[in-house]
């Protein structure tokens, strides 16, 4: 991890600070987040499946915000089981890249994050072989999006550009499946 700029760490200083007094669960348990400045990183997401929604800071400069990080692991739970997983914070970043790329301002859409083992058994079995054995989404490290407004292809083709993981499209499904494993499509 770079160690960022005096200036943005004592950003991130005052904002740790702020989080404190208003406590954690102020903000961010809202769904909101402070109004984005410098080497802040921001994502905002709407699960298909539970139909809850979080919009969050979850970097500022070089540092990853760790309250924010433990509330994009809930909010990533396994849908069917409730379990939850560590979601890799590279996917954050990579998703954040994609947004950018897109210039898009709407959330993602969440089809699937964190899968337990079981979850991902059960849909391989019901799926008809539709879901890998060894799912990246077991290892926090796989999501499946959409963005509305945003064409399918449009979404595959920015992701494919920045060459940083796993891109599959499933357009009739409606969705594109981002990971940061090997650098592959499909």
């Amino acid at each position: 991890m770079s160690h960022p700029t005096q200036p943005a760490r004592r950003l991130f200083l005052r904002r740790s600070a702020q989080w404190a007094v208003m406590g954690a669960a102020g903000p961010l348990a809202a769904g909101t987040a402070f109004a984005s400045s410098a080497g802040e990183r921001s994502l905002a997401f709407d699960h298909t499946h539970t139909r809850e929604k979080l919009s969050l800071v979850y970097a500022a400069g070089g540092d990853y915000v760790m309250q924010a990080l433990a509330k994009l692991n809930h909010f990533l739970r396994d849908h069917y089981s409730g379990d939850v997983g560590v979601i890799d914070p590279q996917l954050f970043d990579l998703l954040h890249r994609v947004k950018t790329e897109l210039g898009a301002k709407d959330a993602f859409q969440v089809i699937s994050g964190y899968r337990c083992p079981a979850t991902n058994s059960n849909l391989r079995n019901s799926r008809g072989g539709g879901v890998a054995t060894r799912s990246l989404h077991m290892d926090g490290k796989a999501i499946d999006i959409r963005i509305p407004g945003v064409p399918l292809a449009e979404l595959r083709d920015a992701a494919v550009s920045l060459r940083a993981g796993g891109v599959g499209f499933y357009p009739r499904e409606q969705f594109v499946h981002l990971d940061t494993g090997r650098v592959r499509s499909w």
